[in-house]
């Protein structure tokens, strides 16, 4: 099952306090919470393949960070550096961001409550409001991100959201 992206706009003033925040609701319902800056989300289809290589990973036991979100992260960003990963998270300030919510692999609860924490994040009060965010993506600075040259998307035509799948499943690969 494909994990619930929440689209929306996001003003964090305290990132430690949006993250124990999140962290908080996610174990509440028994779900995995991430929240990305969307400038670096390429698209749906790049966060479920983050979230099904993190999965092998982890039931593998090849996963680098201990908590599920960050291992997410990691694929998601292509990185096995947390401290780089961490750029495609989201920051203080206001941010438009996609919020990903996935039961899947959850220890407490097999069928998180997936609604539930969706509606919890919208009460938080870093939650702006709902804006699409996947359908405008900022191609620059996703390609920039993930070593993407102009002679590559040149040589393809292949979709950039592609190439950044690509760029993930890459991180498999170079373990």
């Amino acid at each position: 099952m494909a994990p619930e992206l929440l689209e929306c706009r996001l003003a964090v003033d305290d990132l430690d306090a949006f993250v124990t925040d999140v962290g908080k609701i996610g174990e509440r319902h028994g779900v995995t919470i991430q929240a990305f800056d969307a400038r670096y989300v390429a698209g749906r289809q790049h966060l479920q393949r983050a979230v099904e290589l993190a999965d092998r990973a982890i039931d593998r036991g090849e996963n680098v960070a201990r908590d599920r979100a960050v291992e997410i992260l990691l694929y998601a960003a292509g990185r096995r550096q947390i401290d780089q990963a961490l750029e495609m998270g989201v920051s203080e300030d206001e941010t438009r961001a996609v919020v990903l919510i996935d039961h899947a692999g959850s220890t407490e609860n097999e069928h998180g409550d997936l609604e539930a924490a969706r509606e919890a994040i919208t009460e938080l009060e870093s939650f702006v409001g709902p804006e699409p965010t996947l359908d405008d993506t900022d191609e620059e600075t996703l390609q920039s991100f993930f070593d993407i040259t102009d002679a590559e998307r040149a040589a393809t035509d292949a979709s950039l959201e592609a190439l950044v799948r690509e760029r993930v499943a890459l991180l498999e690969v170079e373990k």
